[in-house]
């Protein structure tokens, strides 16, 4: 019975994450995390210099 909940418990946080990822990217989020990743234009992949005009 224990394992059955654990397997319950796990199989929620999994499907958390897996929601919020897609609800993420089909919001436009290039790179999720990333506070910049819906404003910087210029093409930047995951954070690599939105903040810091892309140096």
């Amino acid at each position: 019975m224990v394992n059955l909940i654990l397997i319950l418990i796990l199989a929620l946080i999994v499907g958390a994450a897996i929601a919020y990822i897609y609800k993420a990217k089909k919001s436009g989020a290039k790179c999720i995390g990333c506070p910049d990743s819906k404003t910087c234009s210029s093409g930047c992949g995951c954070c690599s210099g939105c903040r810091n005009g892309g140096k």
